[in-house]
């Protein structure tokens, strides 16, 4: 089996308080030194639209991503008192998305559940 046919990837997308850009600048490096220890982590960056930042990331399955949830949380809550979360995606197996449910639903996601594609 594929690494990543049990991907699951993670898109939130912050809307940053006016004037705050600059304070969630650092804590953007403090995510990815937490989040490069994670063993089940696929990929993980930060992109920047004006005073949007979006967080592209992907992990080994529903365990990945709980593990990611319970390292990042005390920064997600950092981020969130400088920012609003606007959105947010999950996309994967819906084996894996039926895993996250319950533990996600408090941020009220949108399911993305796979279809086709390839993996390599």
């Amino acid at each position: 089996m594929s690494q990543t046919t049990d991907a699951v990837s993670i898109y939130p997308y912050f809307q940053v308080h006016p004037g705050k850009l600059d304070a969630v600048r650092p804590l953007l490096a403090r995510f990815i030194a937490k989040t490069e220890t994670e063993k089940n982590c696929l990929w993980y960056n930060f992109t920047l639209d004006g005073d949007v930042v979006h967080c592209r990331e992907a992990y080994v399955g529903a365990q990945g991503v709980i593990e990611h949830l319970d390292n990042v949380g005390a920064l997600v809550e950092e981020m969130l008192t400088m920012s609003d979360l606007a959105r947010l995606e999950l996309h994967g197996p819906a084996t894996e998305l039926d895993k996250l449910r319950e533990r996600c639903a408090p941020l009220n996601p949108a399911w993305f559940v796979s279809q086709c594609g390839i993996s390599r």
